[in-house]
Parts: structure tokens; sequence; C-alpha cells
């Protein structure tokens, strides 16, 4: 499944499969539901008994010409009634939309939270591999859905059905086989046509929307990478391919507008013909005294009640079989399974002392290429370990292993002695705070992102953490200073600020085990002095493992681990590495010498 794209299959039926997804939805308000199409059908009789009114209306002024009371106590009678049957219709279609709209409401709301709470349960790689602008356009399209086809799935297409049947009856009954079967010819004809010159046009509709939904990945992927297109001065070049998909939307959407005009002029034209056959032969009736005036009138309102409805058919069609398809795509999404999930035994981490032990871990995001060898390490209680390496050896994925995103390939991971796997995900990560080396922060105050570490907390503990992350000074100069707005992904801050906020976040966690990921390799020399010292300050007493690239960062570190190419090539501290003028005497000197050139 692609989620950048929206795709009804070409060939596939309706997936009427999909209503028994929705049928538990319906049982849970199965009163208001039963209540609803009780509504549905006395309106529908209320509707049917209409034309009925106006015949006997008109027929009895007709034939009143010479009797004034008839005149004007019938007809008077007659149209109070039509009036009033009228009025009825309305108002039972009023409470079947009031008594429904809470079905289809609640179901909405359900169906959004539960595949909004599943697609966080999804595991990273889906993540990793989605396209958030198509995702959402798919979600949104998924809803309106739901409310479409329960709306009209229920409250036209079954009610105009039924309104066929009981008109074809109604005719054949009063006025003989002929009315009978034009108008249930004339509805059949119309309907099949529209079905499929709506299955033709389904591939033009297909390419709007996947046209739609490249337009609208392209815009919300530019809009993110704000700052690179404007470091690289590609504007232009944005624009240029915001354009391009931009037209290939209009094309699309040119070939959708003529099939359309098809399929409107043919419906126009089966409508045209059946009424003017109808009304035609009532004339013929009425003239040889047959048929009343009465009758005549009858018929059109007949064929007018039924044709208007029908002349939506189409766009009905075509909007269930499209509705059907994305509540299939939300549904299917539900069902994705995570490749990380909790055992059916897992218990809750209790991670008192907080030591981390690396068993012969290997990891592969691919078999063909092996990410992580072998490695084996040991975080005491309370003690400071760093891991430093090249670029690409593996130090961030060892972040990944240890919060559980992906799971090793061969051996284990344990926190106090308690295999990671056998406990529950959520209780894993609690255990853990991290501070990450792009802080992604949300578009809210200061308060609230530092807040997000531990969203119950008080107004007193978040103002501690910001203290203790020494990001109190920056926020007196804010006009706003913790209601400050931070921008989307907290664009409006500077790094060093950015990562103050994640060590707030972290320092209001409070959990046993800190991990640092490369959380000043961005930083200035003064902002990562600051960093480093409020660092130093909230790691004391806590387990911390830091995964570093300025070796600078981590001399007082009681174990630092030398990866070269996902393998452990060196253990121990600042000065006993030094000693063995090894791989990581050789990183020493690079970047002190990188250092002194500066």
């Amino acid at each position: 499944m692609r989620y950048g794209h929206h795709v009804v299959e070409p060939g596939t039926g309706m997936k009427w499969h999909v209503l028994r997804l929705l049928w538990p939805y319906f049982l849970e308000f199965r009163t208001r539901v039963f209540l609803a199409l009780a509504c549905l059908l006395l309106a529908k009789f209320a509707s049917i008994s209409i034309p009925f009114f106006l015949k006997d209306i008109i027929d009895t002024l007709d034939s009143s010409k010479a009797t004034p009371n008839v005149l004007i106590t019938i007809p008077l009678g007659l149209v109070a009634a039509y009036g009033a049957v009228r009025f009825l219709n309305v108002l039972l279609n009023e409470f079947r939309d009031t008594l429904f709209g809470r079905v289809t409401e609640r179901t909405i709301r359900r169906i959004s939270l539960q595949t909004f709470q599943h697609l966080h349960r999804l595991d990273l790689d889906f993540h990793l591999d989605r396209k958030t602008g198509g995702l959402s356009r798919d979600l949104e399209r998924g809803t309106t859905g739901i409310n479409f086809l329960m709306r009209f799935m229920v409250f036209n297409i079954v009610p105009t059905l039924v309104e066929v049947l009981l008109v074809v009856g109604l005719l054949f009954y009063n006025y003989g086989i002929a009315f009978a079967a034009i108008t249930l010819i004339s509805v059949i004809l119309y309907v099949t046509y529209s079905i499929l010159a709506t299955e033709w046009r389904t591939r033009f509709l297909r390419e709007v929307n996947e046209a739609d939904s490249a337009t609208h990945s392209r815009a919300v992927d530019s809009l993110l990478n704000y700052e690179t297109v404007k470091y690289f001065t590609n504007e232009n070049y944005e624009a240029e391919r915001y354009d391009q998909e931009l037209a290939t939307w209009e094309q699309a959407k040119r070939k959708n507008r003529l099939t359309l005009f098809a399929l409107n002029s043919g419906q126009a034209m089966i409508i045209a013909v059946a009424m003017t056959s109808m009304l035609a032969l009532a004339a013929i009736r009425t003239a040889n005294g047959i048929m009343t005036i009465g009758d005549f009138v009858l018929i059109n309102a007949f064929m007018m009640q039924l044709f208007i409805p029908l002349n939506f058919l189409g766009f009905v069609y075509r909007e269930i079989k499209g509705s059907l398809a994305n509540i299939e795509k939300i549904f299917a999404l539900l069902k994705r399974k995570s490749n990380i999930n909790d055992c059916d035994d897992a218990t809750t981490l209790q991670a008192n002392q907080g030591s981390i032990t690396f068993n012969n871990v290997s990891f592969q995001y691919q078999t063909q290429r092996s990410i992580l060898t072998d490695i084996s390490f040991t975080v005491a209680p309370g003690s400071k370990v760093a891991v430093v390496g090249e670029s690409g050896s593996g130090k961030s994925t060892l972040v990944k292993l240890l919060f559980r995103f992906y799971d090793p390939s061969q051996g284990n991971i344990s926190i106090d002695g308690h295999n990671i796997i056998n406990v529950t995900q959520n209780s894993l990560r609690r255990a853990i705070g991290i501070v990450p080396q792009d802080t992604v922060l949300f578009n809210n105050s200061i308060l609230e992102n530092v807040r997000y570490g531990r969203p119950n907390a008080s107004d007193e503990d978040v103002a501690n953490a910001i203290r203790m992350a020494h990001l109190d000074r920056f926020i007196e100069d804010l006009p706003n200073g913790t209601g400050t707005i931070v921008g989307e992904r907290g664009l409006k801050l500077s790094g060093g600020e950015k990562q103050r906020v994640a060590i707030a976040r972290a320092i209001l966690k409070r959990p046993p085990i800190l991990v640092f990921d490369e959380a000043t390799s961005s930083l200035d020399s003064k902002s990562e002095q600051a960093i480093l010292k409020a660092m130093k300050e909230i790691t004391e007493g806590y387990t911390s493992l830091v995964i570093a690239h300025r070796l600078s960062t981590i001399i007082d570190a009681d174990k630092i681990i030398v990866l070269d190419r996902g393998r452990v090539v060196e253990q121990g501290n600042h000065i006993e590495l030094l000693s063995t003028n090894a791989t990581y005497a050789k990183l020493w000197r690079i970047q002190q010498e990188e250092n002194h050139d500066l």
C-alpha cells in the first residue's frame, strides 16, 4: 500500500465487505438507527402521498365550478392536508438526520482515534517510509468517506430504490402497465448508464486523486524543509516542481470534467425521453377523458420525485465506491501489524538501578548490510559510558535498539538484568530519558514543550527543570517568557536553545537512565560548554549513555566504547585509550589538529 497516493484499484467492484467492518459501530447506537430508519420510512410514505393530494385538489377544483360551497371547503381542506403532509415529510427528515447524525459523528470519532493510536503503535520502519502529506489526505478521505457512506447509503440509495418500487406499483395499480413499464425501464436504463459511465470515469477520478495527493505531498515536504530551500536558494526550483504537479492535476481535472459532462448529458437525455413519454401518454389519455387533469399532475409529480434523487445517482455511486475504497484503506491500516510488539507475558520494567548490558548484539537493516556485529558492553548503575566512532559506525543504532525501535538480529539487551524484549515497550521507554541530536519541538509554548517530558507535571516542577537546564536566563529575555511559541518543529529557537529544552524535558521526566545522542555535535563552543555543564549536573547519580562525536565532551566518562564499522574495537577511560595509541588515540589526534587549525 502506498501512503502517498489515493488509489481505487482498476477493475475492482464495490467493496461491500467494508460495511461489515462498520456494523459494530451501528450496533452501539441500535436504538437511534432504528428510530432514524422509522422516520425515513414514514417520510417516504408521506412523500409518495403528496402527488395524490395534488391530484385530488386539482380534480376537485376542476369539477366544482358550479358548487361554490364545495369549491371553498373541500379544496381548502385538501390544501391544508397537502401542506401538513409536506411539513411532516420535512420534519421527519430532520428528525432522521438529527438522530443519525450522532451515530455518524461518534463512528468517525471512534475510528479516527483508533487510527491515530494505531499509527503511534506502528514501528519506526512504517514511519520512515510514509509520506506524511499523502497519509494525512488518506485519513481525511477515509473519515469523509465514512460520513458520506453512512448518510447517502442509508438515506439516499435505499430510500430511492424503495420509492421506485412503490411508484411503479402504484402506477401499475392505478393506470395500467404502460406507465409502470415506462417508469421501470427508464429507471433501469438510467441506473445502468450511470453505473457504466461512472465505472468508465473511475480511472480519470483516480488520476485526479493521485495528482491531488502528489501535489499536497510536494507542498508539505517543501514547507517542512523551508530552511533547506532558503539555504540553497531553490525557491524557483521548488515552485517549478510544485507547478509540474499542479499541471498534472490540472490535466487530470480537465479529463474528469469532460467525462462528467458526458455522464450528465446521458442522464439528462434519459430523463427527458422518459418524462416526455410519460407526459405524452398522460396528455393523450386526459384528452380522451380516460384520465383527469389531476392524474396528469400526479404522474408529472411522481416522475419529478423519482428523477430528482436519481439525478445524483452517478455522483452518489461514484462517491460510495470511492468511500468504500477510502474506508477500506483505513481498516487496512488498522490491520497492519507492527514488527515490534510486546510479548504475551511482558512484564512492567522496574529499573531501580539502571544498569544496561549489551550482550553479543548484532543488527542489520537489510540482510546484505550489517550495521552492528557482536556488540558487548555494560553500563554500570550510576556510571557514565560514552560511545564514539566515525560516522556510520553504528552509534545511533545502539540508541534505537535500546529504545526498542528495532530488535537485535542476534544477542540481547537487558536493563537491571531484564531482557528488554520481555518487558512492555511503555515501561521500557518510561525508564529512559533522551536528549537527541536533532530536537524537534511542537508548535506550542516553551512551557508546554518542556512539560511534554511529564504532561501531568506542575508549573513548579517545570520551572525547576528549566532552571536546572540553564534555560531560565534565556527565557527571561523573551517578551512572552515561557509562553513564547517556538514555531513548527521549533524553528524559532537556535540549536543550543532547543537542546536546553530537550535537557529540561529529560530532567522533568526523571528517568533512571539518561541517553545523550550527539547532543552537542551541532552547537558552537559556547553553547556546547553550557550544555555540557547542564548535562554534568543532571547526570550525577544517574546512569547515562552518551553517543559522542566530539571526544572532548566525554573525557570525564567512566568508560568509553570505541566502534569501528559496527564492532567494538576498544574499551576503557580516556587516559587508558590514549595510552594504547590505537583507534581512539588516532581520532583524538585528528580532532585536536582540527581544533588547532580553527
